[in-house]
């Protein structure tokens, strides 16, 4: 049959200038059919190729491309044999151009070549849309020289399309990666240009313009003479300058991500940004006539009080690169950083404390009375990166006085109280504090030394923590410059001999706990008065196994020169070691939780990995987007014997990376346009999406603010997503669940004082015109289109363990061989045993039982009556079947499924059963049956 077919078709092929319908039916018909053989595919091939080169009506040809595209797509190891068929007997149209457009997408790492005359002819004759697809992958598919490039991107940012011109500033944008040597006037012309489009109406255009004159008005610095290099500088700075008050938030961003990368600027530049009146310094500036510095007055308090959180800390981030080009810019930074660490964004004040710790790190952070308060308000931050770097700015800065250091030191041990889990850096950052301050902590330990001495009847109170935190500070005094250790007690060092264990894994970066050993030893051996065998022995008998008990603690000598050199060298080392930024994000992956958790923060980590291929989601790179989310998921599985407190993240994150794939799959089909892509497949996989979602929200329990949004934006996604797809009738129900999802949204913004991203925001203006456009399904499609590229998933992080809620099911006395007995017509009891996890007894919990995947009987489960609690549950249950059939033997399919409280009910006149969409906890069990 198969071959009938293909005889009819060929000859056809062969023969007519005009395809009918009927055989480009059955041409495309053998070509998705799976299960049509080689040799026919082959077949097929060669004489679409005959009929491609040999044909020259433009219908015919168009049709044959489109058959060639078709079976590159439906088998991909043809794809390069096809792409270099269709680029050899084809010239160059817009025809022949969609075809590789087509083929290229179905293996990104194809290239075709394209000389510089076929390429100008495309790029100038071809639709909007395609002239965009030739910019976009010009270098990457078609191997075009820079030199042509330039060109071809300049001239284009001058086209009337707002989308041609975005794309061609990121093409120029690219340039300077891929090579570093053009002319001077190039360079101008380039940043002239991009300069010119920082005022285009459109905001797509304007964010490309940002980049252009960050990339190009660098270079444009360097090449200039080297006594113009700070003025031309300059200039570029003050042009990005007057991008910060964009209308657009992405503009906004853009804005202060590239004065992030500047390199040199003048001083006076620099402070203006730090006030909004303009400075008597920059009145007085004779200007060269190519900016106005006036325009930079402000920027950075305008970025720090910006509504949106992105633009602050973008800002934040920027002011940390900068700090280090001046001194006097980094100490007047201090007065806006200092109200930034009260920002109710976690990022923000993370971006804000960072930033503080580069200008400690550079030695320029003086702090003053007005600073003090607000500074040691971070020790007691809910974040622990952020404490942590509190700590760390205390290690490095230098308090001018008395009353400072004793504000830190209560800081630090309200901190400890507050936060018993940093006992290991607030231990080290007291060890830090007293050697950069000596007499301050030598001060303190004789207010103190009541404290730390014995109580009445000789029993040690070195249990508490703020006793423990005076004898760390005490240890560290006689490596203090101005204070050699002389006005510590030798006896304190011998009672910090019982913290060894706790100070050394304090102070392992420094010293190890046989040199802590042997440090604590000497200085203790220093007129010590007399005391007893008995106190002796009571000292060292908390102390670590590997402690010497024949330490001799009355003999008299000094501390070795040696020993107390190597020790503050190493301290030293530690403290002065280059600051190294890092991306908040990374940052809180690394350090924000509150527990030890290595395998949380391995979670984490893939969960970066997770959003990074987004971008490629956008570019129509599904393949590889799959690719690397199924590398995520085995990266994940490896930890499936994970310990019992780290069981619900995982399962949590397995679950989001899939519904990121079947997000990717469904922008493909719908995005992309894939042409394999029908409507029954694509309501396959949004069907799979919204199960996953509803799993998400009903199965994981105390989930974060931040991560119940995240998923709420993906449940949104999918709505628009089903909207925008003409083919499926289903608008009204979708419409519905997006409107009460973006409430829920509204209402965790209220109350959590959270910004809504910009994809809410271009929902919420656009939802009542597709409220009022449901019958319009062209108008849906391709507004709802436009309205998902705002969508970008935000970063999840998951900061403790999640409840997983989940069961297990067992038939007793059930095997294929030995089925449980039945009476046709009559009931019968399933004997079941049931242990859930996490279930709530208000859960509303169905067992479902299938017959032959058609007829469902639902048995309400009552906690309440079983005797179910919020943790583990486990009981046995006899479950009634109702329906037997008039059969020798059947099978049922069992399962759990739990009742989503947020859906709508879905009320059904005499329906027993659940009223809304159940969430499954369980795999199905089949259970065996015969007849008696």
């Amino acid at each position: 049959m198969e071959k009938r077919v293909w005889s009819a078709c060929e000859q056809s092929l062969n023969s007519s200038s005009s395809l009918s319908r009927e055989t480009l039916a059955s041409v495309r018909s053998l070509i998705v059919n799976p299960y049509t053989s080689d040799s026919t595919i082959s077949s097929i091939l060669e004489t679409l190729t005959r009929s491609l080169q040999f044909n020259t009506d433009s219908l015919h040809r168009q049709h044959i491309l489109k058959l060639l595209s078709d079976l590159a797509s439906c088998r991909t190891h043809l794809s390069s044999s096809i792409l270099g068929s269709v680029s050899s007997n084809s010239q160059p149209s817009a025809d022949s151009l969609a075809a590789v457009a087509s083929i290229t997408e179905c293996d990104q790492s194809l290239r075709t070549e394209l000389n510089d005359e076929s390429f100008l002819s495309l790029c100038f004759g071809s639709s909007p849309s395609t002239r965009t697809w030739l910019l976009r992958n010009a270098a990457e598919r078609f191997g075009v020289p820079t030199h042509v490039l330039l060109t071809v991107f300049l001239g284009f940012t001058k086209d009337p399309y707002p989308y041609v011109r975005k794309v061609a500033l990121d093409g120029l944008a690219e340039l300077p990666k891929k090579c570093t040597v053009f002319n001077r006037s190039v360079v101008g012309g380039c940043y002239f240009r991009a300069v010119e489009l920082l005022e285009d109406s459109e905001d797509c255009v304007r964010l490309a313009a940002v980049r252009v004159v960050g990339e190009w008005g660098q270079m444009l610095a360097e090449t200039a003479q080297e006594e113009d290099r700070r003025d031309w500088s300059d200039v570029v700075f003050v042009q990005l300058c007057s991008m910060v008050r964009d209308m657009n938030v992405d503009v906004r961003v853009g804005a202060f991500d590239a004065l992030g990368k500047t390199k040199m600027v003048s001083e006076d530049v620099l402070l203006q940004t730090l006030s909004k009146k303009v400075l008597s310094i920059i009145k007085e500036k004779k200007s060269s006539g190519r900016c106005n510095a006036q325009n930079c007055a402000g920027a950075f308090v305008h970025g720090l009080e910006d509504e949106f959180v992105k633009v602050r800390r973008s800002a934040c981030h920027s002011l940390r690169m900068l700090v280090v080009l001046s001194s006097e810019f980094a100490g007047q930074a201090l007065n806006l950083l200092m109200d930034i660490l009260n920002d109710h964004s976690i990022l923000v004040r993370l971006e804000a404390i960072e930033t503080l710790c580069r200008i400690a790190t550079f030695g320029c952070l003086k702090m003053q009375d007005i600073h003090m308060h607000m500074f040691l308000g971070t020790l007691f931050d809910k974040n622990y990166q952020i404490r942590s770097a509190a700590r760390r700015i205390i290690k490095l800065v230098t308090l001018p006085k008395l009353e400072f250091f004793r504000l830190c030191i209560n800081g630090l041990l309200e901190n400890l109280e507050r936060y018993p889990q940093d006992e290991p850096d607030v231990f080290s950052t007291l060890f830090y504090i007293g050697k950069n301050h000596g007499k301050f902590a030598g001060h303190i330990i004789k207010e103190v030394s009541q404290e730390i001495e014995p109580v009445g009847d000789g029993r040690l109170n070195f249990d508490s923590a703020r006793v423990a935190s005076f004898l760390v500070l005490s240890i560290s005094a006689p490596l203090a410059a101005d204070d050699n250790g002389q006005s510590i007690p030798p006896i304190v060092f011998s009672y910090a001999v019982t913290l060894l264990g706790r100070v050394s894994n304090a102070l392992k970066d420094v010293l190890d706990r046989s040199t802590l050993l042997e440090y604590l030893s000497q200085c203790s051996r220093s007129s010590v008065p007399c005391r007893t065998e008995v106190e002796r022995e009571s000292l060292l008998h908390d102390v670590d196994n590997d402690v010497p008990r024949h330490m001799d603690m009355d003999s008299s000598s000094s501390v070795e020169s040696p020993l107390l050199q190597r020790i503050k060298e190493a301290s030293e080392f530690r403290l002065t070691m280059p600051y190294e930024s890092s991306n908040a994000t990374a940052s809180l992956v690394e350090y924000q939780l509150e527990e030890n958790d290595g395998i949380l923060k391995s979670i984490n980590l893939v969960l970066v990995k997770v959003n990074d291929v987004w971008p490629l989601v956008l570019s129509g790179f599904t393949n590889e987007v799959l690719k690397a989310l199924r590398a995520c998921k085995e990266e994940l599985e490896m930890f499936a014997h994970a310990s019992h407190k780290s069981a619900g993240a995982l399962a949590f994150a397995l679950e989001y990376v899939k519904a990121i794939k079947l997000l990717s799959k469904i922008m493909g089909c719908i995005i992309g346009k894939i042409w394999s892509c029908g409507s029954g497949y694509l309501e396959i996989l949004l069907g799979k999406l919204d199960v996953k979602l509803r799993e998400i929200r009903c199965r994981f329990i105390e989930l974060s603010v931040e991560t119940e949004l995240c998923v709420l934006e993906l449940v949104v996604v999918a709505c628009i997503l089903r909207l925008s797809a003409v083919e499926l009738c289903c608008y009204q129900s979708t419409y519905q669940r997006l409107s009460a999802t973006l409430a829920r949204i509204e209402f965790l913004h209220k109350e959590e004082s959270i910004e809504p991203s910009n994809f809410v925001l271009e929902i919420k203006k656009s939802l009542d015109d597709v409220g009022s456009a449901l019958n319009n399904s062209p108008w849906i499609s391709s507004r709802l289109t436009e309205l998902v590229n705002h969508f970008s998933p935000k970063q999840l992080i998951i900061l403790r363990t999640l409840r997983h809620v989940n069961a297990e099911l067992i038939v007793h006395g059930n095997e294929p061989e030995d089925p449980l007995p039945f009476v046709p017509g009559l009931p019968l009891a399933i004997p079941l045993e049931f242990t859930l996890h996490n279930v709530s007894s208000s859960s509303r919990l169905w067992l479902s039982i299938t017959l032959s995947g058609e007829l469902t009987q639902y048995v309400f489960l009552d906690l309440n009556l079983l005797g179910g609690s919020d943790e583990v549950s486990k009981f046995t249950f006899n479950a009634p079947f109702y329906r037997t059939p008039k059969a020798g033997s059947f099978s049922l399919k069992v399962c759990i499924g739990l009742e989503c409280s947020f859906e709508d009910a879905q009320l059904i006149k005499g329906r027993v059963g659940p009223k809304r969409p159940l969430v499954y906890l369980c795999q199905e069990k089949e259970v065996y049956l015969r007849k008696v």
